[in-house]
């Protein structure tokens, strides 16, 4: 899954280090409503790769950033955002930034994602158009996110606060929001040449 020839060790090296991590995460979480609903997506995600696996196999590059997401969704899914222990009191803040670093990645690795499918399928042509679809992309995601958070909140009070993660801060929505085009914009900017060695490489 992670090597350009689909080597299975790789494979297996992939699947076993979300297994456990998963298995990990939904040991004793903070709250187990809220472990769910942040787990889900790493779920989701993983089902479709292993569904897509022989139809449409990424590149390495997209394998390890995908595991890197759902490490952060499961971690955050254990102890709920607002409580992952490295992240209290970092860099003197009062508050735990840890829900910042996943929507940063809710920007950084989704914008590879679309720019693979967009890149192999030519759904837009052209640098400029294909950066800009993407981050566009990113943004409705993270808008997205932030409907499903508002939506949790109005259906249940006792997990709202545990997965929206505000900790008090009104501007926390637009700041989640500005940190996935940030993340958008430094995954494009940075790993766009590798992406592209990469994608010369493998076969759809």
């Amino acid at each position: 899954m992670i090597s350009v020839n689909g080597n299975s060790v790789w494979r297996m090296a992939w699947v076993i280090a979300f297994v456990v991590v998963l298995i990990w995460s939904g040991i004793a979480p903070k709250d187990r409503f809220t472990w769910i609903l942040e787990v889900a997506p790493a779920v989701i995600g993983a089902a479709i790769l292993w569904a897509t696996r022989r139809s449409f196999r990424l590149t390495p590059l997209l394998y390890v950033l995908i595991l890197i997401h759902a490490t952060i969704l499961m971690v955050g899914g254990h102890y709920t955002y607002a409580e992952v222990p490295l992240f209290d009191g970092l860099f003197d803040s009062s508050r735990n930034n840890y829900d910042k670093l996943g929507h940063f990645a809710q920007g950084f690795v989704p914008a590879m994602i679309a720019r693979e499918i967009i890149v192999r399928k030519r759904v837009v042509n052209g640098r400029l158009w294909q950066g800009f679809f993407i981050i566009t992309v990113c943004l409705a995601i993270s808008a997205f996110y932030e409907l499903i958070e508002w939506w949790v909140a109005l259906a249940s009070d006792q997990a709202a606060e545990a997965f929206l993660g505000t900790q008090g801060y009104v501007w926390d929505t637009q700041s989640d929001m500005a940190l996935a085009l940030l993340g958008a914009i430094v995954a494009l900017a940075s790993l766009s040449r590798l992406h592209d060695r990469q994608l010369a490489r493998i076969t759809t």
